[in-house]
């Protein structure tokens, strides 16, 4: 009986303390306030922030740059910072997240991300799909691009032709040059 008396009364409890959240006091934006040494309720943004709108990021995300070696470099890094937790360092989808129990992401060796245009890459770091969240936030519209220029490459790593090697690296690849 004392269990079911100490049950109702902390429900009574937590439903008469709810309303007192909506009762609150709150600033306006542009009223006084004591709580900061300025006077004022609303404070600039810190130095560096960008507003999810700005048009050099909405920019930035239409045009691709142009294919370098530094892009390459800074696709892999971002890729190995962002990106491996989930896909693994070659893109398989075999990442220590998905070993412990997340859904396996689709490895990106398979026809359809193969055929994918780059612009998909970009699209699903900003807005994320499926289990997959945006990392709009973390991640630069120009480190997008590289990430997905980093896809690329090991898309290709993955399945480059033999023809397309040199003489030298095809001897290598067929064990004559060990």
């Amino acid at each position: 009986m004392n269990s079911a008396f100490a049950i109702v009364a902390m429900l009574l409890a937590a439903v008469s303390s709810c309303d007192q959240m909506r009762h609150q006091p709150r600033y306006d934006s542009e009223e006084r306030s004591t709580l900061f040494a300025n006077g004022m309720s609303l404070q600039a943004s810190p130095d560096g922030t960008i507003a999810r709108d700005d048009p050099a990021q909405r920019q930035a995300l239409r045009e691709r740059p142009a294919m370098t070696g530094e892009l390459l470099a800074r696709g892999r890094e971002r890729f190995g910072i962002y990106c491996t937790p989930c896909h693994d360092l070659s893109g398989h989808g075999q990442g220590i997240v998905p070993s412990r129990g997340f859904p396996h992401p689709p490895s990106f060796h398979i026809d359809r991300l193969r055929n994918a245009p780059s612009s998909y890459f970009v699209d699903v770091i900003t807005n994320g799909h499926g289990v997959m969240y945006s990392y709009a936030d973390r991640v630069s519209p120009a480190d997008r691009w590289a990430i997905a220029a980093y896809i690329r490459a090991l898309q290709l790593s993955q399945d480059a032709p033999a023809s397309a090697l040199s003489a030298a690296d095809r001897t290598k690849l067929e064990g004559g040059g060990r």
